[in-house]
């Protein structure tokens, strides 16, 4: 608004200087003067509206940077509200592999009777039983190596045709 009025006082003030010179050339110096007066009372006019556009300029680039500021702003807590969403299926992620980890333990580890045993103990008393065999196996090639072999019996044919018949 304060434009289109800045523009009326510019286009009056230029008529103003087209009477004037008229005037002038007609030597009518008394009203040459006094459109040249008010020539320049709009002149003082347009610089008063000058003066009062250039705090509205201000306060509207002032406006547009508070529109990018809040814009900013906005986008930031999007942003912020985006991480914590992302933070928290992390965490929830994190639990449910926790969880599995624990459920594979639990199915890994030995349950009902085995689970009550010790495994050192077992394997004691494993040892235990192998000290008396391992002495008796021990002791028994030595005797059988002085003693002769028994003989292998042999049988008759018809022990060896029946056998094979009963293969198939």
């Amino acid at each position: 608004m304060l434009e289109k009025r800045e523009k009326v006082l510019i286009k009056k003030a230029s008529q103003e200087v087209e009477e004037a010179k008229e005037l002038s050339r007609a030597n009518i110096k008394r009203v040459a003067i006094l459109c040249l007066k008010r020539k320049r009372l709009y002149e003082q006019r347009i610089e008063q509206l000058r003066y009062f556009q250039l705090p509205i300029r201000d306060q509207i680039i002032m406006l547009e940077g508070a529109k990018a500021r809040t814009m900013t702003v906005d986008a930031l807590r999007t942003r912020a509200a985006a991480m914590k969403a992302m933070q928290e299926a992390m965490d929830t992620i994190n639990e449910q592999n926790e969880t599995m980890k624990q459920v594979q333990e639990a199915l890994s580890a030995p349950s009902g009777a085995a689970a009550v045993f010790d495994e050192d103990e077992l394997e004691a008393e494993l040892e235990e039983l192998k000290g008396p065999e391992l002495e008796e196996q021990l002791l028994l090639p030595a005797a059988t190596a002085s003693a002769p072999a028994p003989p292998v019996p042999q049988g008759t044919g018809k022990e060896d045709e029946l056998a094979d018949e009963m293969a198939f």
